[in-house]
């Protein structure tokens, strides 16, 4: 095994592919603590690792510093909590210069498929001279597990599928402040093609047929690898009709009660708990999010309807079971998870009136802000209604500004709250990148 590991330790040096387009995550790590990569299956964890090995042999770093080990190799098959010390040894056998002398980069893809993997990262991080970063998302333990498993030996980081403004650089169309009219119908054309194809890299440029294939088997992934399988689910019919629910109904209210009633008609017999459970289990593979209610109680926020988005606009109209998804729906979604991506938590609002604005969040400098979402606001009566919910809710909120993101649409609308912004989506997923920095 020693000498397995050996040559998968050299063969992976050889860093001459493709990693494509460069994310936009800068992690930083911190001394003592393993960096952990987090997000959905194929948003590109494992290519992003190798962008961040590309940048340590960009600043200097020597080839042989890097360790870089994918457990998945079915070279490493019979590779236990025994043997798992393996590793190092055989490293430092190649390099014995380097022990406590230089910083090794250790980069653990699939780790968690391993039993005992924690134990021996916690160890190298007290007693080597070392840097780790790892990934997972296999059905045995999902990225969020990995974190809680480490019990505040790592520090977190999470890779969403690709924002617009990567979409952009895989496009090769550079954006600015300031561009020009032809950059910005170059821009306009791309978020339509965006819109369409959503942000899985590996789906970017494929026709709507593979792509609508590719989702599909993404869905199954998660439902059978990180709910089905890993939690031996008795129902897992149950589980495959709540997915198409909850996407067919993507940006929309739901009840556990209602959910619960669903299965019901369904014919399902699942219990109202493993209701509650499947939505958890969903959320913690990145798949869907839920936002509550912006209440100061934490009760009544928790009693009152959630919204349900997913992780990708695109993936709701290629899994969704036939019905026609409301666009304005999508909309939202897109943006809900440029949202998200900023800042957690996201929560909608009610105002007093019971007039709703899609979301209400604190950004990192701790100002609020207040974003509605609407396709078009051509139609008076639905500008009328888009504006007096959100004004209605800047008073309760004191706030003097909010934003109504459109399809299209743009300008300044004064109200007695104070303005409100309208901006079309294309330029407010680019300006979400400057609010993260």
């Amino acid at each position: 095994m020693l000498e397995k590991i050996k040559g998968i330790i050299l063969d992976s040096q050889d860093f001459s592919v493709d990693t494509g387009v460069p994310r936009q995550l800068n992690i930083e790590s911190i001394p003592g603590k393993a960096t952990i990569c987090m997000g959905v299956r194929r948003c590109g964890k494992s290519t992003y690792m190798l962008q961040l090995i590309e940048q340590l042999l960009a600043k200097g770093t020597s080839t042989e510093n890097i360790l870089y080990i994918n457990f998945f190799d079915d070279r490493l098959c019979n590779l236990t909590e025994e043997n798992l010390h393996l590793v190092l040894e055989a490293y430092y056998s190649l390099f014995p210069e380097k022990k406590n002398a230089e910083t090794v980069y250790c980069f653990f893809d699939e780790i968690q498929v391993v039993r005992g993997w924690e134990s021996f990262v916690g160890r190298i991080l007290r007693t080597e001279r070392c840097e780790v970063y790892i990934t997972g998302s296999s059905s045995r333990m999902l990225s969020k597990e990995i974190a809680s498993a480490m019990r505040g030996r790592s520090l977190s980081w999470e890779l969403f599928p690709f924002s617009f403004e990567e979409f952009l650089d895989y496009k090769n169309i550079h954006w600015q402040e300031h561009i020009s009219t032809k950059r910005r119908l170059l821009i306009q054309n791309a978020f339509e093609e965006y819109l369409q194809c959503g942000g899985f890299p590996e789906v970017a440029g494929l026709s709507s047929r593979l792509r609508v294939k590719i989702h599909q088997e993404y869905l199954h992934a998660v439902l059978f690898r990180d709910l089905i399988e890993r939690h031996d689910i008795s129902h897992p019919k149950a589980v495959l009709d709540l997915a198409h629910r909850l996407t067919d109904n993507t940006a929309s209210l739901y009840s556990l009660n209602k959910l619960y009633g669903f299965l019901q008609s369904q014919g399902h017999k699942a219990p109202k708990h493993s209701v509650a459970d499947y939505l958890n289990w969903f959320e913690d593979s990145y798949f869907f999010f839920t936002v509550r209610l912006f209440d100061a109680s934490l009760s009544r926020s928790n009693a009152n309807p959630k919204k349900i988005y997913c992780i990708d606009h695109a993936m709701v109209t290629s899994t969704a079971s036939g019905i026609l998804v409301n666009s304005g729906h999508l909309l939202e979604n897109l943006i809900f998870i440029a949202i998200r991506r900023v800042t957690e938590p996201v929560f909608y609002y009610r105002t007093k009136n019971s007039l709703e604005v899609d979301f209400i969040l604190q950004m990192p400098d701790h100002s609020r802000k207040l974003i509605q979402v609407s396709e078009s606001l051509q139609n008076p009566v639905t500008k009328k209604r888009e504006v007096k919910a959100l004004t209605t809710a800047m008073k309760e909120q004191n706030l003097t500004t909010g934003t109504i993101v459109t399809r299209n649409d743009t300008g300044t609308i004064e109200t007695e709250a104070g303005v409100i912004q309208v901006v079309p989506a294309w330029k407010f997923l680019l300006e979400m990148r400057i609010e993260r920095g």
